[in-house]
């Protein structure tokens, strides 16, 4: 399913013009002009877009900006901060994007932040469970350690209190009065599990460098599911990624960043694969 057909990205003129006429650019105090500047002179062409577009360059070369540049455009919906300069909303003003059918509400924008949030969370919500374990136990420690003498009905929720103490081991206890903590995961599972709860059927994705913390065999299991989720499941992706597994997925169209103009490639032409091609079959007979 397409929706995100084509995208326009400010060219020389449109930057130059731009820089010329507004007053916020002409003042001394800014030493970067950012996001202008990173294009305008690399002839970048409008996008068009199939099923699975992937951005493919080195470190620099300016995959994430374009990224979040067509998710402001679109309004996709996002979750981990990026960075934004006083030029940021001026340059996303001067691209547009034609679009094959309505983008739908529930697409959105992932990144390797993300991911990291979502293992944070994960930790933060068991060392609270951790926490509160330890609490539970000094406190189950206490009430064993009390002299209890019933005196009246008015003492009996403390002699229950006191009973359960000392009837319960703590292990007992602590399944009986907490929440167990969440599995905790590897970081190629957490990663996993980030694209597998957010990715949904019938919508736009814009993924940023998905494959972090992944190893290989996970990232051929990444994209096995995005390659099933386009073709079975109404979905479309805009990837910027430099892994082979990744570009290697069928039907995938591959802008290269880094050639000048920047234009498609297969996936086997691009520097980064040749070079770990080359690498192995230098090594080949070590296998």
């Amino acid at each position: 399913m397409i929706y995100l057909s084509k995208f326009r990205f400010p060219g020389e003129e449109d930057e130059a013009r731009f820089l010329a006429d507004n007053w916020r650019a002409k003042q001394y105090c800014y030493s970067s002009y950012y996001p202008f500047g990173l294009f305008a002179e690399r002839c970048l062409p409008a996008l068009e877009f199939l099923e699975i577009t992937i951005l493919y360059g080195g470190n620099g070369s300016g995959k994430t900006t374009l990224l979040n540049v067509m998710a402001d455009a679109l309004g996709l919906q996002r979750h981990a901060e990026y960075n934004r300069t006083p030029f940021f909303d001026s340059y996303v003003g001067l691209s547009s994007a034609e679009t094959e059918r309505p983008v739908p509400r529930n697409s959105l924008i992932l990144t390797s932040d993300d991911v990291f949030d979502y293992m944070l969370d994960l930790r933060a919500v068991n060392d609270r469970i951790d926490t509160r374990r330890e609490e539970l136990f000094d406190d189950l420690d206490d009430l064993r350690r009390r002299k209890f003498q019933l005196h009246s009905m008015k003492d009996y929720d403390e002699l229950k209190q006191v009973s359960a103490a000392r009837r319960l081991s703590n292990s007992q206890a602590a399944r009986q009065m907490l929440p167990v903590n969440l599995r905790t995961q590897s970081n190629g599972e957490s990663a996993l599990a980030v694209f597998n709860e957010r990715i949904r059927e019938n919508a736009l994705y814009l993924l940023d460098e998905p494959e972090n913390s992944l190893s290989p065999q996970r990232q051929q299991e990444l994209a096995q599911y995005l390659h099933d989720s386009a073709r079975f499941y109404n979905c479309q992706f805009v990837i910027a990624t430099h892994s082979p597994f990744l570009l290697a997925m069928p039907g995938a169209r591959v802008y290269d960043l880094d050639a000048e103009p920047v234009v498609t490639k297969r996936w086997t032409q691009l520097e980064n694969v040749r070079a770990t091609w080359e690498f192995f079959k230098g090594h080949e007979k070590e296998f």
